[in-house]
């Protein structure tokens, strides 16, 4: 009875994924901004609503060095997302098996990755623990001082970019978080010690996949007549230019903004557009690269504006691109296919049971649709942290950002 009810249980899910996903790839169709409350619902019905496994303080691997920042935040979509969305009613949770299968727990914690994310690694070259998010932490003014997650899958630059997929935490939303919890490090230990923790503490922002993959792709509103993929660019350039200033006037100072990795070579569009052996889909990518170019100028232009202040960009699709030309190098195997998923590429149907699974995800390197597994993870996060691999970050890797300032 309990197999047939969860067998029933894995074809609801695929009917629900199918009509969402054919609504809102047809031809003229209308979008509008707000989640459809029907499916939320449904959803819901089949998903629990509470969070499962999402508040825990996993300590700093004992290799890694004394704390080098107060804290580390995090803002951005579900490249970082540690389960925020647990907490909403969308489409964009992961929060059953096989998300997790390969975490330190091995348990789903809302990762969109069968392990690790990027900043996980990264707290721990920090000398930090996990951050916990924004929605799902339960400790005190304390432990919220050494970081927060803010970041929300489905979330993108633009407002309403993932509102199909039901509720999530846009980029403006979250910057507002920020500053709601800045002002609760103020009420506990004065403006004072906050503007001093926020100016040497860690921001590190990853977003815009999803301003593609939900927005301009899919030319909701018609957008691509309105734009085109250059102005696109710049608009969204922009956007984040200005959010990051809002930060700057909470006394944030160390900025790590991620460029975006090649969207062309994820699974769903290799299997969208029928991709011959893999091939990664080059108008797509295109775009990817003319964002992270506009974004490597925008923090050219803030690091001269404003005072104090010291941002780099980390160019993502640098790095991933590098991983699937050396794959064999890197020791991956499997450079197009999903580990997690179905149909062709495993890039029709995103990972939705232990049984769609690979056996081994380490010689994968996606996970899923559209997400990475933990050891490409890993290996951006080196990236980020000391350009041990490729040097992706301009104009210096983020342990040399720390060590200036140290200097200073």
């Amino acid at each position: 009875m309990e197999s047939i009810r969860e067998l029933c249980r894995i074809l609801i899910l695929i009917f629900i994924f199918y009509l969402t996903s054919t609504a809102i790839t047809a031809q003229g169709f209308n979008h509008k901004h707000d989640a459809n409350p029907n499916l939320i619902k449904m959803l819901d019905t089949i998903s629990p609503s509470q969070p499962r496994n999402v508040t825990f303080h996993l300590p700093p691997d004992p290799q890694i060095s004394p704390t080098k920042v107060p804290a580390l935040f995090v803002i951005g979509d579900s490249s970082v997302d540690c389960g925020t969305n647990n907490f909403l009613g969308t489409f964009a949770r992961a929060d059953r098996l096989p998300y997790g299968k390969d975490f330190d727990t091995h348990q789903p914690t809302g990762r969109f990755c069968n392990g690790r994310i990027p900043v996980d690694y990264i707290a721990l070259r920090l000398g930090l623990p996990f951050v916990p998010s924004y929605l799902g932490q339960g400790g005190s003014i304390e432990d919220m001082m050494k970081g927060v997650n803010y970041a929300s899958a489905g979330a993108g630059i633009i407002f309403s970019s993932g509102s199909e997929l039901g509720q999530h935490i846009s980029l403006t939303q979250q910057i507002q978080q920020v500053y709601d919890t800045n002002q609760q490090f103020i009420l506990n230990i004065g403006e004072d010690a906050t503007a001093d923790l926020m100016s040497r503490s860690i921001f590190y922002i990853s977003i815009g996949s999803n301003d593609y993959i939900h927005y301009y792709l899919r030319n909701v509103s018609n957008v691509q007549s309105a734009y085109l993929p250059w102005g696109f660019n710049q608009f969204l350039a922009d956007t984040m230019k200005e959010e990051i200033k809002n930060l700057y006037t909470a006394n944030v100072r160390k900025v790590v903004v991620m460029g975006l990795a090649p969207l062309g070579c994820a699974p769903y569009y290799l299997w969208m557009y029928g991709s011959k052996h893999g091939r990664c889909i080059e108008k797509i990518n295109d775009m990817i690269m003319e964002f992270n170019y506009a974004m490597r100028y925008m923090v050219d232009e803030l690091n001269q504006e404003l005072m104090d202040s010291n941002i780099i960009f980390c160019d993502a699709f640098e790095a991933s691109m590098d991983i699937i030309k050396n794959h064999d190098h890197y020791g991956f195997n499997v450079t197009a296919n999903a580990c997690c998923g179905l149909g062709k590429y495993k890039g029709w149907i995103t990972c939705l049971t232990p049984e769609m699974a690979c056996s081994n995800a380490s010689n994968h390197i996606w996970w899923d649709q559209f997400h990475p597994t933990d050891a490409v993870n890993a290996i951006l996060a080196d990236n980020v942290w000391s350009g041990l691999h490729t040097n992706i970050c301009y104009p210096m890797n983020l342990e040399d950002m720390i060590a200036q300032k140290q200097n200073d």
